[in-house]
């Protein structure tokens, strides 16, 4: 469980550390969106070049990566079977049941798998470079024309920059309690399916107190440091788009205007 890598930021630096936040949180929606126009060989090969050059630039090892998606490997799996054996094909392979194997199935399943692939990498890349103070100013940037309409562009992204935060944070917390378990002579892969999901109700109550408590610590520390609604506050960190940034969004123009190419052709 601590193999898992989204939300958490690893200092570095190098050119997609030094991108402006704002322009890699765009690019990643972006490049998620045009992810599903891919539909042959060529394009998720493209894609996928792409996303590995990017990993190099990072300067982030791969292996990084590769280990961060152990976690996701269940999701992937049962998606990827899902579309491999009910896959509708006039000449299937094999054939049981509703079950069926076909040419067009294993093709679908390993195009679903890149594109789980890419996007976990960009996604991961994404908050493995960026620290959750710079995605949060990222995302009040972005929202601000909102503010006219009156909504609370500050506290969304607070709240959602505590949420990625939280995320390894509760992790770290829930490996805790379970070699306190351990320690204790509980065993979690014992048993049938029943009684391994009975083992987990024990760490539920420590992570939901231990929950609470960090929540409630973070709100006294806010407040003892005068925090209030971002109305009227400084920046200490000033966001700024460089040169860099807008050469970054005409690759990814460009990139899209390739893949519409390959998909046509």
């Amino acid at each position: 469980m601590n193999k898992l890598i989204l939300g958490r930021y690893l200092p570095g630096d190098s050119l997609i550390y030094r991108l402006d936040p704002r322009g890699k949180f765009l690019i990643t929606f972006y490049f998620i969106g045009i992810v599903f126009l891919a539909n042959n060989v060529v394009s998720y090969g493209f894609l996928l070049l792409f996303v590995l050059f990017a990993v190099y630039l990072s300067k982030i090892n791969l292996g990084f990566f590769l280990r961060g998606l152990r976690p996701m490997f269940w999701l992937i799996l049962f998606t990827v079977v899902l579309q491999m054996f009910f896959t509708p094909s006039k000449d299937p392979l094999w054939s049981f049941g509703i079950l069926t194997l076909s040419k067009e199935g294993l093709v679908i399943s390993a195009y679903i798998f890149i594109r789980f692939v890419l996007i976990i990498f960009i996604s991961t890349l994404l908050t493995l470079t960026t620290t959750p103070i710079e995605i949060s100013d990222s995302i009040e940037s972005i929202l601000k024309p909102l503010k006219a309409i009156k909504f609370p562009v500050t506290q969304v992204a607070l709240m959602l920059s505590i949420a990625l935060r939280f995320v390894p944070l509760l992790i770290d917390e829930t490996t805790k309690i379970m070699d306190a378990q351990r320690a204790r002579g509980v065993d979690f892969g014992e048993g049938g399916l029943i009684k391994r999901i009975k083992s987990f109700v024990p760490i539920l109550i420590p992570l939901f107190v231990s929950s609470f408590s960090i929540a409630y610590d973070l709100a006294i520390a806010m407040e003892s440091r005068g925090y209030k609604d971002g109305e009227g506050r400084s920046k200490y960190r000033v966001l700024s788009w460089s040169m860099r940034d807008t050469v970054t969004a005409i690759v990814m123009l460009l990139i899209t205007v390739i893949l519409l190419f390959i998909r046509s052709y």
